[in-house]
């Protein structure tokens, strides 16, 4: 996978770091409440979590994520007094010009698709795609969606249409997910992306009538694992991918599976979708490029996903 030809998005803040204290308890409690409370009118709550439920799903008993913040047109810009982010290290300078190219792609791709009226169909007239912000940050976060840290992860926040990430995160990634790779990280971004498409379309607006928030969230959190795919499809030859970086994407996929993260667990617990369901959605979008194929809620019978 190669970036270099790829521009980088100004759809892009550089917060810097923020005070984990403003947040604390508070934050973990509305992101836990979100989480219970599913998606729909409160419903929409579940996209706030993001990769908080991408990849670390249960009650956040491990929680060890961040969120990125960035500057626009090219030049890092701080907020809340913490400096910039970005220039904290070579590292994440390198991460955060990844995640802005990532981005870019990812509107590229988005955009195409909008205006082809290629996506599924929730009787919601849809119009040109707008592009959400990416966020890159340190520690803590005030958003839209009410003040986080960095252990809840990246996330994606439908009340200020905005991405939140920290680049500590793909560290993270490798060491303790044993989900390494450039594309494994760009899959983590498109995954964000895939819940604004979602948000944009208006697909968490019909849930299926009987069944739990949770199975709820696995229809809303498989959707966005195929949108990344069709993302994934689309950028190929702009961005070099190849069947390496598609291994990485799949094992990262399962790494996060509600089952391998939990050992087996409760079924009933799931909230994302097992292993084996994240690696066949994904690939669903990746082989198709066809984000009508990405529709999880035209599947009726939920053990059929």
């Amino acid at each position: 996978m190669r970036i270099d030809n790829q521009r980088p998005s100004d759809n892009f803040e550089d917060r810097g770091s923020g005070s984990a204290g403003g947040g604390g308890v508070g934050a973990m409690a509305l992101f836990g409440l979100f989480r219970l409370l599913g998606f729909r009118g409160v419903l929409i709550a579940i996209v706030v979590l993001g990769a908080v439920y991408l990849f670390n799903p249960f009650h956040l008993r491990d929680a060890i994520f961040g969120s990125l913040v960035g500057g626009t047109a090219g030049q890092s810009q701080s907020a809340g007094g913490g400096g910039s982010t970005c220039a904290s290290s070579q590292e994440a300078g390198q991460a955060c010009d990844f995640s802005r190219r990532i981005l870019a792609s990812t509107e590229d791709v988005w955009a195409q698709q909008f205006r082809d009226g290629r996506l599924p169909n929730y009787g919601q007239q849809v119009g040109a795609y707008s592009d959400p912000r990416l966020v890159i940050y340190s520690n803590a976060v005030e958003t839209g969606c009410g003040a986080a840290s960095s252990q809840v992860g990246p996330f994606y926040c439908p009340q200020d249409q905005q991405l939140y990430i920290d680049p500590s995160f793909y560290q993270l990634m490798a060491q303790r997910l044993q989900a390494p790779g450039d594309f494994a990280q760009a899959y983590v971004i498109a995954h964000e992306v895939g819940h604004h498409v979602q948000k944009l379309i208006g697909a968490m607006d019909h849930p299926i009538q009987g069944e739990s928030q949770n199975e709820t969230s696995v229809r809303t959190e498989l959707q966005a694992d195929c949108f990344a795919g069709v993302w994934g499809h689309t950028a190929q030859a702009t961005l070099s991918i190849d069947d390496a970086d598609l291994r990485e994407a799949l094992n990262a996929a399962h790494q996060i599976g509600d089952d391998t993260l939990s050992h087996g667990g409760d079924p009933r617990e799931y909230t994302h979708g097992t292993s084996d369901q994240r690696m066949r959605w994904f690939r669903r979008g990746f082989d198709s490029g066809d984000a009508r194929q990405c529709d999880t809620w035209g599947v009726q019978d939920y053990n059929q996903l």
